[in-house]
């Protein structure tokens, strides 16, 4: 980088608006897009930010990464030269940092040694990529059986507010970075501060917290900050790819804060807005993100990314146009949440591009489609039952209602990371397991048993213990709760 882009401030700010800043330059020394300026101000360290457009020869619209309060007219800017860069590599493990790459968790400065990566970094080639068509497990059993995950592959949770998009990420965690042995990179955009704090501390507590790298945008920040944050985390994601040949498991959570950061980016640029007020550059600025996520010979990156669903529309733009990026869709539903069935994966509406028998065998391939095919017939009834009641139906629709609802419970699992709330020990569940306990409900071995010996378990092995313990004479046995059976 030349001497003069890091040593003359030639710049100096002529307006601030909020988070929008226009900078004056000398023609010759005009900054290009996507470049970083620094404003030398006097608030500590220089104010950093990212060129967007070119108002005329001689001046620059910048957006703020930082908070702009104090920040005065005439204040002296320099270029950098190049695009925003951030810290990368061995150090970030066990770290929490913000866009910049600055430490967040109180600790010590990130090494000056540690390589650094600008966040503008093209996808891989396509003639590069290869695409992986393995299985990762979750240890969830919903999502093993309906909306199996890709490993080196992008899978999304959709769902409105409160019904567990979160938690079950934070599941995902437990469950999977204990069983892998590649690294974990967290990207939290527009969080709550509390998050952040909980997520921290609870890998600490599992002891994954040295294998895995959080970058939090949280959402006091500016809207700049939180639109970088996920470019932030995949390009440490890329540097373990790339150049440590490491498999990366990329969380993000919630990409929408990253489309709602990017759309009050967009409308204090002076853009004109699109459908139902998103950003123009809605699609370009999705593909950028989610094109970059993708694996090379000898490493993954696999992607799990919770997608905040406005109003529970499914055909807002955002979240269509983010369907279309993802090999799994995992569709939570609040009427299930309502109901008491965690995880409320929506059985019907989740979908995978691996549940082909080609894929995940013609056993697995056979029992996801009979417990869909089962649970859908079931819904078909729902409105027959509650005009009507269940007597009315046949014999052959009462034994499939009963068969539904003891797979619904059956589906349902406690979480570890809930235990300490529900008083549940949580675990994960093999696939196997999953799909040897749904194959025995579809074929009738639990037709006579009570629906909460099937609720909140694991495996059948521990469904049918509980069953043989509330099935005891009174007196021989505390008798087992009885909440599955509502709902």
């Amino acid at each position: 980088m030349p001497d003069m882009l890091t040593q003359s401030p030639d710049g100096r700010v002529i307006s601030v608006r909020g988070s929008v800043v226009d900078l004056a330059f000398p023609q010759e020394a005009l900054p290009a897009l996507n470049e970083a300026v620094e404003v030398l101000w006097d608030a500590g360290e220089p104010l950093i930010c990212e060129v967007h457009a070119h108002l005329d020869p001689g001046t620059v619209r910048t957006l703020a990464l930082a908070a702009t309060g104090g920040l005065a007219r005439g204040t002296p800017a320099r270029r950098t030269g190049a695009p925003l860069s951030v810290p990368v590599g061995e150090p970030l493990l066990g770290r929490l940092v913000d866009v910049l790459g600055r430490p967040g968790d109180a600790g010590e400065p990130i090494t000056a040694e540690a390589p650094r990566w600008p966040i503008h970094r093209p996808a891989p080639p396509l003639a590069g990529q290869t695409p992986r068509r393995d299985v990762f497990e979750t240890g969830i059993k919903v999502i093993d059986l309906l909306a199996p995950l890709a490993r080196g592959g992008k899978g999304g949770m959709f769902g409105g507010a409160g019904v567990g998009k979160t938690v079950l990420v934070t599941e995902l965690i437990h469950n999977m970075v204990a069983q892998q042995t590649g690294l974990s990179v967290f990207a939290g955009i527009g969080e709550r501060s509390r998050e952040g704090q909980e997520l921290l501390e609870e890998m600490r507590r599992s002891g994954v917290l040295e294998r895995t790298a959080l970058v939090f945008g949280q959402m006091n920040e500016p809207p700049g900050a939180r639109w970088r944050v996920g470019l932030t985390a995949l390009t440490i994601a890329e540097w373990f790819r790339d150049e440590a040949r490491r498999d990366v498991l990329l969380l993000m959570d919630n990409v929408f804060r990253f489309v709602q950061a990017g759309a009050e980016v967009s409308g204090l640029l002076g853009r004109l807005p699109s459908r139902v007020g998103y950003q123009p550059t809605l699609i370009t600025e999705i593909a950028e993100l989610e094109e970059r996520i993708a694996s090379v010979p000898g490493a993954t990156v696999t992607a799990i990314q919770a997608v905040y669903v406005p109003a529970d529309d499914f055909t807002d733009p955002a979240v269509a146009e983010l369907f279309g990026h993802l090999d799994s869709a995992i569709v939570l539903s609040r009427s299930m949440a309502a109901e008491g069935l965690y995880p409320a994966v929506d059985p019907l509406a989740s979908s995978s591009a691996l549940l082909d028998p080609l894929v995940v065998g013609e056993e697995h391939y056979r029992t996801a489609e009979d417990v869909r095919a089962l649970l859908a017939h079931y819904r078909e009834l729902q409105d027959i039952i509650a005009l009507l009641g269940i007597e009315e139906l046949s014999p052959a629709d009462r034994l499939a209602v009963k068969r539904a609802r003891r797979l619904q419970r059956f589906l349902t699992q406690p979480f570890a990371v809930t235990e300490a709330f529900t008083g549940r020990k949580g675990g994960s569940v093999a696939r196997v397991e999953t799909l040897a306990g749904c194959r025995a409900i579809l074929d009738g071995q639990t037709d006579d048993w009570a629906e909460s010996s099937l609720y909140m378990v694991g495996t059948l092995a521990e469904a049918r213990a509980k069953e043989a313990a509330d099935s005891r004479p009174a007196g021989s046995a505390t008798s087992g709760g009885t909440t599955g059976s509502t709902g």
